[in-house]
C-alpha cells in the first residue's frame, strides 16, 4: 500500500474509532481534554508505525489498546494512589479483538451516551455543548463543524477549548444523569446526534459520500435515549427520521460509491424494516399527544417519501406543507431552501426558484454549496442551461466532498453538451 493510500486509509480508520477511544479514556482519566490528547497520542503512534509494519488486523482494537497504554503511562506519572491505578488496570482491561464484536451494545456504547451528556452539561452554552461533542463523538475536524453551523472556524476553535476547561474546572461527572436531570440536557443531546447522523449521511469532506457507520452509531444512541427517555415526543421523533432515512443508505450511492440522487434510488432495494420502525416510531411520537417537534416533522417528511411507490407518486404537495409547519417551529436558512425545493416539485420550478432567489442575500448561506446546486437543477428544468452551468460550477467550488464535487461537474458538463 502506498504511502498516500495508507494515509487515507488510515484517516478512515480514525473517524470510525474516535469517539469510542475518547469515550472510553474519558472514564478512565475523568478529563474529556486529556482523553482527546491521548487518543490523538494512539493516531500519531499509528501513523508511524503503520506504514512500516502494515494494518493490524483489528485496527480499532489496535488503537484502543494503544491509547489505553498511554492513559496508564498517564495515571503512573500522575502518581495516583497504588490502590486506585489497580483498580482501573484491572478493571478496564485492555481493548481485544473479542471487544469489537461486542462494542455496539457493551461498555463502549454506554461510554458514548456517558460522553454526550458530559459534553451537554448545562455548564456549557448550548452552541459549545454541540461543537465539543461533534468533535469528540463525530470525529468532525473543526472546520467540518463550522461549516456545520454556517459560522467561523475559529469561533468553533475558541467554542471547543472553552468547553474543554470548564468541564475539568468545574468537575462535571462522566455519567447519565437522573430521570428528572435529563430534560435539561435533551436538547442538545438530540441536535447533537441528529448533527452525528446527517454527517455520516452526507459527508461534508472526504472520498466517500457517506458514513454509514457513524449514522448506525448516531441511530443506535437515539434508539438507547428513547428507552431512557419514552415520554418525549423528540426523543421518538428523531429516532423515526433516523430510522427512515438509514433505509434509503445502501441506495444512496451506486457499486462504484458515485453519488445516486433521491429521485434516481431503486426503491425496492431500500431496507423496509427499517422503515417500518420509522414509522411505529412516528406513531408513538403521535401518540403522546403533542404537537409535532421538528425532528418528528422531519421524520413525517420521510415517511411521505418512504411511502411513495416510485418517485413520480410522492406526495409534494404533502411535503411543501410539512416544510411550511418547519419553517414555523424551527426557522433557518436551510428549511426554507428545502421548503423551496417542495415548492417547486409541487408546483413547478418557476416558484421556487423565486424563494431561491430570496435567499440568494442571506449570509448563512454565502458559502452553501447547495444553494447554488438545488438552483442550477431548477435553472435545468426552465431550459436555462448556460446559467445552470454556472451554478454547478459555484456549487462545485464550494463543497468539499470529492464525490459531490465529481457529480457537479458532471452535470455541469451536462448543461455544456445540451442542445
Amino acid at each position: 500500500m502506498n504511502a498516500d493510500r495508507m494515509e487515507r486509509t488510515i484517516e478512515a480508520i480514525w473517524r470510525m474509532e474516535s469517539s469510542k477511544l475518547v469515550a472510553a479514556l474519558t472514564r478512565m482519566v475523568r478529563d474529556v481534554g486529556l482523553a482527546e490528547d491521548l487518543a490523538q497520542d494512539a493516531l500519531v503512534i499509528a501513523l508511524e508505525k503503520w506504514p512500516a509494519s502494515g494494518l493490524p488486523d483489528n485496527p480499532g482494537g489496535w488503537l484502543m489498546t494503544t491509547a489505553k497504554r498511554r492513559a496508564l503511562d498517564h495515571i503512573r506519572r500522575s502518581k495516583l494512589r497504588d490502590q486506585k491505578y489497580v483498580e482501573l488496570a484491572h478493571g478496564m482491561p485492555l481493548y481485544t479483538e473479542d471487544d469489537v464484536d461486542q462494542a455496539i451494545d457493551g461498555e463502549i456504547g454506554d461510554d458514548l451516551l456517558r460522553l454526550i451528556f458530559m459534553t451537554c452539561h448545562p455548564v456549557l452554552s448550548p452552541d459549545a455543548r454541540v461543537a465539543l461533542t461533534l468533535r469528540l463523538l463525530g470525529g468532525l475536524a473543526t472546520d467540518e463543524i463550522a461549516r456545520s453551523f454556517l459560522v467561523a472556524e475559529s469561533t468553533i476553535a475558541q467554542r471547543i477549548v472553552r468547553a474543554k476547561k470548564t468541564l475539568k474546572t468545574e468537575q462535571v461527572p462522566f455519567e447519565i444523569p437522573s430521570r428528572d436531570e435529563i430534560q435539561g440536557r435533551l436538547s442538545a443531546v438530540l441536535e447533537v446526534i441528529y448533527l452525528m447522523f446527517n454527517e455520516g449521511y452526507s459527508a461534508t469532506s472526504g472520498e466517500q459520500w457517506t458514513r454509514p457507520l457513524l449514522c448506525q452509531e448516531a441511530l443506535r444512541l437515539g434508539r438507547v435515549l428513547a428507552e431512557i427517555a419514552p415520554a418525549e415526543p423528540e426523543v421518538h421523533g428523531l429516532v423515526a427520521l433516523m430510522e427512515i432515512q438509514s433505509s434509503r443508505l445502501r441506495t444512496r450511492v451506486d457499486a462504484q460509491g458515485e453519488p445516486v440522487l433521491l429521485m434516481d434510488q431503486n426503491r425496492a432495494a431500500w431496507d423496509w424494516l427499517l422503515i417500518r420502525r420509522g414509522l411505529a416510531a412516528l406513531d408513538r411520537c403521535r401518540g403522546l399527544g403533542r404537537p409535532l417537534g421538528p425532528y418528528a416533522l422531519q421524520a413525517a417528511i420521510a415517511a411521505c417519501h418512504a411511502q411513495a411507490p416510485a418517485a413520480e407518486e410522492t406526495d409534494w404537495p404533502r411535503i411543501a406543507a410539512l416544510y411550511e409547519a418547519l419553517a414555523r417551529a424551527a426557522p433557518s436558512p436551510i428549511v426554507e431552501l428545502n421548503r423551496a425545493v417542495a415548492i417547486a416539485m409541487a408546483f413547478g420550478p418557476a416558484f421556487g426558484l423565486q424563494m431561491l432567489d430570496a435567499l440568494q442575500d442571506e449570509p448563512a448561506l454565502a458559502d452553501y454549496y447547495l444553494l447554488p446546486s438545488v438552483r442550477g437543477d431548477l435553472l435545468v428544468k426552465l431550459g436555462r442551461d448556460v446559467e445552470a452551468r454556472a451554478e454547478f460550477l459555484r456549487a462545485a467550488s464550494m463543497t468539499r466532498n470529492e464525490r459531490e464535487r465529481a457529480l457537479l461537474l458532471g452535470r455541469a458538463a451536462n448543461c455544456e453538451s445540451a442542445p
